[in-house]
């Protein structure tokens, strides 16, 4: 499922070629979406200067004079910036094409995905109007995390990849985070220190950043908005790393158990 990074990526990726374009066409193959595609999507969208284009936690907002077209790729989708007419391939369900010769192909096997218009604030729609803050903002700090931690028995783990916590932290990155940060993803959230939550602070921003970097990670189904994969699954240090050696103690080895239903990785001798 895209993340953060993965989603981030796609909008660095297609910003520069749609901004400031007016939209020529929507062709909408597949209205059957998590929620329908509007009917009305053509007479709202055509004729239309893109303003540009943002992203709250998973989601992409296409900002329009008039509203904001709300985009999120689900599991599987991907968006990609092709010449209006290029050849379908299974599961392209939506084309927005612009002046100057450009579309963008929204593509979703498994339809989980959303296209939504939202004519009023982006921020209190209820799709985001519950969402933390995100990782770079300045609300998000070692004093933010501890008093919320204060009431959380739970495993630090489950803490994290609470969006109302904090946004984009998905199972991959929290893994990869309490890995850098030396805790143990199982520890209750209420028994680490604000110190200790500095560290997570800066081991959050610091492995999204490099994600993005290398371009979203790819275990299955994401690809970037040119059709190619994201390469920071080459720099995983524990996720997906079971028996093998721990690449900042030499030893280990990484240990995966189930926490919070999804499968999780880390080092005992690390993190604790």
């Amino acid at each position: 499922m895209p993340e953060l990074p993965e989603v981030e990526t796609t909008r660095r990726g297609v910003a520069p070629h749609v901004e400031g374009r007016t939209v020529s066409r929507v062709l909408v193959r597949e209205r059957r979406f998590r929620q329908p595609v509007p009917a009305d999507l053509a007479m709202l969208l055509e004729g239309q200067r893109l303003r540009r284009v943002s992203r709250r936690a998973k989601y992409l907002l296409f900002e329009f004079p008039h509203g904001h077209l709300l985009v999120h790729l689900g599991m599987s989708g991907s968006l990609r910036v092709i010449s209006p007419g290029a050849p379908l391939k299974p599961h392209d369900h939506i084309d927005l094409e612009f002046d100057d010769q450009i579309c963008l192909r929204l593509r979703d096997p498994r339809r989980f995905g959303l296209m939504l218009w939202l004519s009023g604030a982006p921020e209190v729609h209820p799709l985001l109007a519950k969402l933390g803050p995100e990782p770079w903002d300045e609300a998000f700090n070692a004093s933010y995390l501890a008093g919320l931690a204060k009431a959380r028995s739970g495993a630090v783990k489950n803490f994290l990849m609470d969006g109302s916590v904090v946004v984009g932290v998905g199972n991959i990155y929290a893994s990869e985070s309490l890995h850098r940060a030396g805790i143990h993803p199982s520890r209750p959230a209420r028994r680490v220190s604000a110190a200790r939550y500095g560290l997570l602070v800066d081991s959050v921003r610091t492995v999204l950043e490099a994600a993005i970097g290398f371009g979203g990670t790819t275990l299955r189904d994401f690809t970037r908005d040119d059709g190619k994969p994201g390469y920071f699954r080459n720099e995983l240090r524990v996720y997906d790393r079971a028996g093998q050696p721990c690449l900042q103690c030499g030893e280990g080895p990484i240990a995966q158990r189930v926490i919070g239903q999804r499968a999780s990785y880390f080092c005992p001798r690390c993190q604790r």
